[in-house]
């Protein structure tokens, strides 16, 4: 499986780096027929600050990550009833043939029943406004759910949601074409929080590789899939405090249960990985 990963990838090379200049005239045709508000922004984002490729072999890049370790800071599955221990271990987070590899295993540790991984850029690079991207290809299985998302560098002293959430994607892994993103803030939290759906019409999340940002601005979040843009959320759209005026850091992770998905049933196979091929960030 990993050879012919390659082998796309290799193509991807030689072509990625060329779509980001064209971006502005794709997004511009695609907003004739996106459905949201007509105040949309476009911006053409080119000054790339951070990007990780994940092109040296073995863990991550410790200059860029960090991580997140355990069953959360009360024991409780990171507040979501989530049933994994994240762990820094090469079986669950690794760099190989170029790609970010985090992956769900089924084992016990310190009363989870199974281990994962959870990277996080806090207090290495956080950033106020721009385009945060990553390109991913998801697993598949009810009670997995993969996300890529952003969280304020102030959450030590300002506690969720306070200090704002915006999850550039999230996805369950029995819906697998189907991601959402959203924010959260103060009076707009969990089951409450702003956002929508995209759903693709052909393919899935699990069987290919696809684009996910945001471009984050004063007073505005763009959502974006390939280069589709899908979604605005703008002050005007939340029910409480706009909170999105500060830096935020990255974070990628993959949980097992939880609230929202709920917990894997006898259809799930073990392992499961995310696959990442990179992420990027521009001003």
């Amino acid at each position: 499986m990993m050879k012919n990963n390659l082998k796309n990838k290799t193509k991807m090379r030689v072509t990625k780096y060329l779509l980001f200049p064209t971006l502005l005239v794709i997004t511009m045709l695609m907003i004739n027929s996106c459905e949201t508000d007509e105040t949309q922004t476009v911006t053409t984002l080119t000054n790339l600050v951070m990007a990780d490729e994940f092109d040296t072999e073995g863990a991550p890049d410790s200059s860029l990550w960090t991580y997140d370790i355990g069953r959360g800071p009360n024991g409780d599955g990171w507040g979501n009833q989530e049933l994994q221990f994240y762990t820094d271990n090469s079986e669950n987070v690794r760099i190989e043939n170029g790609f970010l590899l985090i992956t769900a295993k089924e084992e016990t540790i310190d009363g989870a029943l199974y281990t994962s991984a959870r990277l996080k850029t806090q207090g290495i690079f956080e950033q106020q406004y721009g385009r945060f991207e990553a390109r991913i290809r998801m697993p598949y299985g009810k009670g997995l759910w993969p996300a890529f998302w952003l969280l304020g560098n102030d959450c030590d002293v300002n506690e969720w949601p306070l200090c704002g959430e915006i999850d550039i994607m999230e996805y369950l892994g029995d819906r697998p074409t189907t991601i959402f993103g959203s924010v959260h803030g103060p009076g707009y939290s969990a089951g409450q929080s702003e956002g929508k759906p995209y759903s693709l019409t052909n393919g899935r999340f699990d069987t290919g590789f696809h684009v996910f940002g945001i471009e984050w601005g004063p007073n505005y979040i763009n959502y974006y899939v390939d280069g589709d843009l899908y979604n605005q959320i703008t002050p005007d759209d939340v029910e409480g405090e706009w909170v999105f005026d500060h830096p935020f850091y990255i974070i990628i992770n993959m949980a097992v249960g939880g609230l929202l998905p709920g917990s894997p049933d006898e259809d799930t196979e073990f392992p499961q990985t995310m696959v990442v091929d990179y992420v990027r960030v521009y001003q």
